[in-house]
């Protein structure tokens, strides 16, 4: 994922945005803080592109220096932060610019994962989305808009782990990377879970249609809604941007016109 600069208060010792955090039973120290960052990453309380430092971060978290690394790294191979030479550690960012590409990548590898539910005629697959719809359902309307935005990872998933697909499988936690940090960019949605139920609804509708044509075409409104939406709110911040609204092109990959439910 690429780099761009946030225009972010820069963290700070003792940096309120973080909580301190407390070993217990069963978490870590360690665990305790990828658990806090990753939340301060996840509602937009750390920004994409804003630098981190483990002294900082240590004194924020009131933990070890050693052990704010250890997170760091973890969350590095999320893909959660990158970190780069001479550079430090920054939480990833995505450039509008890419936004394009990420989204056909998306809506071709939901396809594969489609036409393998598709095509069991136990419908075993199948019931497996409908059991992750049903979770979904319990923890979309939850207060923390961490539980909500990993009930929305979670239904996602469960639907290329439903294809029973190896490659999708391995590159399922690349693209919860990219999904946390496009959603970190827009936090406006995390303040409307009765619209992201009915945007869900509506495709979970689409998969018990079995019609391949009609759930690839809510699949790619789906996804290609969701990225002009936050492309165009990152160039609204002020991040350059190309080919109109965050590069999003319907028409190359011929879908429905702007619109959403």
């Amino acid at each position: 994922m690429s780099e761009t600069s946030a225009q972010a208060t820069p963290l700070q010792a003792g940096d309120r945005r973080l909580e301190p955090v407390n070993a217990s039973m069963t978490l870590s120290k360690k665990d305790a803080a990828r658990r806090e960052i990753r939340r301060s990453i996840i509602t937009g309380s750390l920004q994409p592109g804003e630098r981190l430092t483990e002294h900082q971060l240590a004194d924020s978290l009131k933990v070890s220096r050693p052990t704010v690394r250890e997170a760091l790294n973890e969350l590095a191979d999320e893909g959660l932060v990158t970190r780069s030479p001479h550079r430090g550690v920054k939480v990833s960012a995505l450039h509008p610019a890419t936004f394009h590409d990420i989204a056909l990548g998306r809506i071709a590898l939901d396809m594969v994962a489609v036409d393998a539910i598709l095509s069991d005629e136990s419908g075993e697959r199948f019931e497996r989305v409908e059991r992750c719809w049903r979770q979904y359902e319990i923890e979309a309307f939850d207060p923390d808009p961490v539980v909500q935005h990993d009930a929305h990872l979670a239904f996602h998933q469960g639907i290329w782990e439903a294809s029973e697909n190896y490659l999708l499988t391995k590159l399922w936690p690349v693209t919860a990377a990219q999904i946390t940090i496009a959603l970190a960019e827009d936090q406006r949605r995390r303040s409307d879970p009765e619209r992201e139920h009915r945007v869900h609804s509506a495709l979970m509708d689409a998969l018990r249609t079995g019609d391949r044509r009609v759930i690839e075409r809510r699949i790619s409104l789906h996804i290609l809604t969701s990225a002009e939406r936050i492309a165009k709110f990152m160039a609204e911040k002020g991040r350059p941007s190309t080919g109109g609204a965050g590069g999003i092109d319907r028409a190359a990959a011929g879908q429905l016109p702007s619109t959403s439910r």
